[in-house]
């Protein structure tokens, strides 16, 4: 079988990560297939484009006709399934598009994947792997102690997590009836470059940049573990490599920051590196909004199990991924003004209306 990998949200945050990496640093072929919605931005895979090794394919995963058509035209050895919508403040706005992205295109591309597995000879059959990625926001919400881990019980708060939990559902089921050889990871809160800016950080530095207010909801209290979504893609292509079929692995940055932490750290940075000069430190565009409904307290994970399976850390400190970041959006401008002159212009989203 020849070594192609099928990367479903591939012009996406994490998955653009994830195909840049697998034509940097392997010799497999990769075919991104995405639905290019708000988030997905082919600039985000500007260097692999014209790449002999990387074919794109605009496709929605809930077009069953076209999924099954890039199985057989691609062969592949292995599935990355990073396509879902995932911003939890536009599941509040419109909840029916996470339910039919990330559960019918799961489903989908369960079906897809089952049906070419089936029909693969021995040899090739027990090579393939499908890895479903997911969120840690599918268990709910931590206490002021303990961390998830791969046997914590589901219990999702938002529209999002519960599409997700869902789609980790089918993935497990379809492995556990059809024996089709799946992989499950659950990850904390990803930052880095070409991150779409309706997320905190990029938002927070685009504000920043633009001497804007930095909106924090409610008291930002809220605590979340930090991962720089290049560590991310790293476990990735490991739990893919090396993984046990049929097992979770859960990825996380040992980073435990509440919000207001992660805004002033990035105000420490951005004072350092675009002083303004109307103002004494970036801490002062600093102002609280109305929470969202629903907002899980704390996440935090433990990532025992990937450590002690299969040698991953994490290379980035919190620190050194939030200079780094910031640096790449300042570097950046480019990219994502073209972004903001789209669909998205850092408006308040995830505000039920009243009356």
């Amino acid at each position: 079988m020849g070594k192609t990998i099928i990367v479903t949200g591939g012009a996406g945050f994490i998955g653009s990560a994830v195909v840049r990496k697998i034509i940097r640093e392997t010799d497999y072929r990769v075919v991104t297939v995405d639905k290019l919605t708000y988030a997905g931005n082919l600039d985000s895979l500007a260097e692999c484009l014209t790449h002999p090794r990387h074919s794109f394919e605009r496709v929605d995963i809930c077009d069953s006709e076209s999924i099954r058509r890039i199985f057989q035209q691609y062969r592949p050895r292995a599935v990355l399934h990073l396509a879902a919508e995932s911003h939890v403040d536009r599941s509040i706005d419109g909840p029916a598009a996470f339910i039919q992205t990330n559960l019918i295109g799961t489903f989908t591309i369960l079906e897809a994947a089952r049906a070419y597995w089936m029909k693969l000879d021995n040899v090739d059959r027990a090579e393939f792997r499908l890895l479903h990625v997911s969120t840690d926001e599918v268990f709910g919400s931590l206490g002021p102690s303990g961390s998830f881990n791969e046997a914590t019980p589901y219990n999702p708060s938002s529209p999002y997590s519960a599409s997700k939990a869902g789609s980790d559902h089918l993935v497990r089921a379809w492995y556990r009836t059809f024996g089709l050889p799946v992989l499950v990871t659950n990850c904390s809160n990803n930052y880095g470059p070409y991150q779409f800016p309706e997320k905190l950080i990029p938002l927070m530095i685009l504000n920043a940049i633009e001497a804007k207010p930095l909106p924090v909801y409610g008291s930002g209290e809220n605590v979340r573990d930090w991962l720089y979504v290049d560590d991310h893609a790293d476990a990735l292509l490991l739990v893919l490599e090396k993984g046990r079929i049929g097992e979770t692995y859960c990825i996380g940055g040992r980073s435990e920051r509440r919000n207001i932490d992660v805004v002033r750290a990035l105000c420490r940075v951005l004072d350092e590196l675009i002083p303004e000069r109307s103002i004494d430190s970036h801490e002062q565009l600093i102002c609280y909004v109305q929470d969202r409904p629903g907002h899980d307290h704390r996440y935090a994970i433990d990532t025992s199990k990937i450590e002690s399976e299969l040698g991953w850390k994490p290379k980035e400190t919190f620190d050194s991924g939030l200079r780094r970041t910031v640096e790449w959006y300042l570097e950046n401008r480019a990219w994502w003004t073209r972004v903001r002159s789209g669909a998205y212009r850092g408006e308040r989203l995830g505000i039920i209306a009243e009356g």
